[in-house]
């Protein structure tokens, strides 16, 4: 027999090497439809209705069917929003387990389950067929050569720096790439970036979403893309826009090579809401299968949607099938694609339950309990859009969170903030105020200055206010508070009183990130001093302004082996790694750190309050005994500030290893109780010598 009824085991479309299974959940649908496409998807051959279902699985098994074959669903059940109910079998959906994706969505009104324009809208049906414009999934044949050498490079969270980049931004400009790998799986992996993430230091890649996604109808009208990816609509696909041809292969082949380099994967994930929006937004996918199901809608009016992410929408994670569909999704990233970890988009949708964020979310516990995830890296965006949203500080201890409190802190303080070294002597050690509970480490806490969201570094010390009008929102979308200094002038300029300081500010920042004990993050392009012009939510802007520049490699502005060097300080330096949180002086005359007066004193209560205080100095003690201390010293001030070398028992001198206003590093030793001055806007360090 061809049809058969199949399993109910796997969700998705599962090729076994003589047929294939197809698997739909759906607890409230009516009657399921497996519609298989010809080679191009236009033409649909032929509708199979799924003759068995199974705990709400609806399923069948078809011997001709092999990979290559592309298919869709339509969905049989009642229309009736009031009651949560969106089906319309005259919509083509896709397979929310699909490995691959085909064709790309072509938008028309044809898309929406409702009659748009119609007196009560979201409340009318259409009956056009949307077919034609939607996108195909396709079977695959999952196997992969991974080769020998393929070895996970397991760096352990102490040893983790992260590099965050979008997949075409970072080399669609890069001339030592090849053209035809620009903008790809394949630039990503090319030996020009391997190379360059090599000299930087780094140990992990976190990439911008790579699911399968749809560009916003509105922002295809205004001629401009979903650039940065977080509109997904396929948590088992690889987005094609980013390979040539296979590009569930073609991103696997670059996980290979980054991780032959030493280098691992991390993904940004978007579980929290789709592509599909509000409730007046089409029905590509989830909406069609089972609108109640997959998504949180509000229970007085399920008309409606509860929308946590700002979004339209939020995925419900409280679903076990919807929790189902984001492990496995988890699970088959890890299994089949190797990646390394995982950083989760508006983590606190995520952990939602009916009174809110719950630390005991099913979510989170399944999480703890996977054999498969237990090995991997958890990053939360501890935050969302819902009431009690800011959740920083609150996630189980296997995981890290993005830790804005540092950014803030650190943005205020290089732009001339006076009176918060309190708060910077916690962010250089990792925010234990934020993240020292529950047996986490110090690597909770992942540091960051800029990121995607938000000015580059660049822009951060050339724009006082952003400048988004190319977003086509008349400058209202993107954060205002950005807490940035543009040196005295509002973009580009010549002066190079201001383009010294600029740079300064630059290299404070960074020495400052690597420095710090957690986890350090860098955003892509802050090495060659990348600008988007001031606009701060470039989320739209696929082209010179979302791209990476690197016309600064080679100039004053070419950071890369700076940067080098203070992650070659890191790695010297075991105390800045640490997972222990530091204590102070210890009865045996250790210590883990010590905060310091500008005259080697150990501050008091009333040094810590020093009005308009900018200036900070502490020694972190060495782990073992023949391991050296490192002096470190922050001077936010536009002044230079004189202070004392510190005196201690078994060390006589110290060699200075960092000095952020000198172009090259120059090896310096001081003694023991000598003074000296911190140059205006400066930070140095010194390791102990005996």
């Amino acid at each position: 027999m061809r049809l058969t009824g199949g399993t109910s085991s796997r969700l998705g479309a599962s090729w076994d090497g003589r047929g294939t299974n197809f698997a739909l959940f759906s607890a409230n649908a009516e009657k399921i439809e497996l519609c298989l496409f010809d080679s191009q998807g236009r033409r649909e051959l032929e509708r199979i209705e799924l003759p068995e279902r199974t705990e709400d699985v609806w399923h069948c098994y078809l011997n001709d069917v092999s990979p290559g074959q592309l298919y869709g669903y339509r969905v049989h059940g009642p229309y009736a929003p009031e009651r949560g109910h969106r089906f319309n079998s005259n919509k083509l959906l896709l397979d929310p387990y699909a490995r691959r994706l085909a064709g790309r969505l072509v938008w028309s009104d044809a898309h929406f389950a409702y009659r748009t324009g119609s007196a009560r809208e979201d409340l009318s049906f259409d009956r056009r067929d949307n077919a034609r414009g939607m996108p195909k999934a396709v079977v695959v044949d999952e196997t992969f050569n991974w080769g020998r050498r393929e070895i996970r490079p397991h760096i352990p969270w102490e040893d983790t720096i992260i590099y965050e980049a979008h997949v075409k931004g970072l080399t669609q400009k890069r001339e030592d790439v090849a053209p035809n790998l620009r903008g790809t799986y394949g630039g990503l992996s090319s030996p020009a970036m391997i190379d360059h993430l090599k000299r930087l230091g780094v140990t992990a890649v976190e990439l911008l979403p790579i699911h399968g996604l749809i560009d916003d109808r509105i922002l295809v009208e205004k001629k401009l893309v979903n650039y940065w990816g977080y509109n997904t609509i396929a948590f088992f696909a690889p987005e094609t826009r980013y390979a040539q041809d296979n590009a569930l292969d073609s991103f696997r082949t670059a996980v290979a090579r980054l991780h032959d380099a030493g280098i691992e994967v991390l993904l940004d994930v978007v579980y929290n809401h789709t592509a599909e929006g509000n409730h007046m937004g089409p029905t590509l996918c989830f909406r069609g299968i089972d609108n109640a199901s997959y998504y949180w809608l509000n229970r007085e009016n399920p008309r409606y949607y509860d929308d946590f992410t700002g979004c339209g929408s939020s995925v419900n994670l409280t679903h076990p099938r919807v929790l189902q569909m984001v492990m496995d999704s988890l699970r088959y990233w890890v299994e089949v694609c190797h990646v390394d970890g995982f950083r989760f988009d508006l983590a606190p949708t995520l952990a939602r339950g009916p009174n809110g964020f719950d630390r005991n979310h099913a979510f989170l516990n399944a999480l703890r309990q996977d054999p498969t995830l237990a090995t991997v890296k958890l990053i939360a965006e501890p935050w969302d859009l819902g009431l009690g949203g800011y959740q920083v500080g609150a996630f189980p201890s296997q995981w890290s969170e993005w830790n804005d409190r540092y950014r803030s802190a650190m943005r205020r303080y290089w732009s001339g903030e006076g009176s918060l070294i309190g708060d910077i002597s916690s962010r250089m050690t990792a925010s234990s105020d934020l993240f020292h509970h529950d047996n986490r480490a110090t690597r909770a806490s992942v540091n960051h200055i800029t990121v995607h969201d938000g000015f580059t570094l660049a822009d951060l010390f050339s724009y006082n206010e952003k400048h988004n009008e190319a977003n086509g929102e008349d400058n209202r979308d993107g954060s205002s508070d950005n807490h940035s200094n543009n040196c005295g002038h509002e973009g580009p300029t010549d002066d190079p009183d201001i383009v010294a300081l600029r740079r300064q500010l630059r290299k404070n920042q960074l020495a400052c990130l690597l420095l710090a004990q957690g986890t350090p993050l860098i955003l892509a392009g802050d090495e060659v001093a990348n600008t988007q012009g001031g606009n701060n939510n470039a989320y739209c802007q696929d082209n010179e302004t979302g791209w990476v520049g690197w016309e600064k490699l080679g100039t004053d502005d070419d950071f890369i082996g700076f940067i080098g060097h203070l992650t070659e300080l890191r790695r010297r330096f075991g105390q800045i790694r640490c997972q222990r949180w530091l204590d102070g002086r210890r009865t045996d005359g250790t210590y883990g750190v010590l905060w310091l007066t500008p005259a080697a004193e150990e501050m008091k209560e009333s040094d810590w309050k020093f009005p308009e205080g900018r200036f900070l100095a502490y020694v972190l003690g060495p782990m073992e005994p023949a391991q050296a201390p490192i002096f470190i010293v922050l001077n936010a001030a536009p002044e230079e500030i004189a202070f004392k070398m510190p005196v201690m028992s078994d060390y006589k001198a110290w060699q200075q290893v960092l000095n952020t206003t000198e172009a090259v590093q120059m090896p310096e030793q001081f003694a023991s109780g000598a003074e000296t001055k911190a140059p205006p806007r400066s930070v140095l360090a010194f390791a102990g010598a005996a």
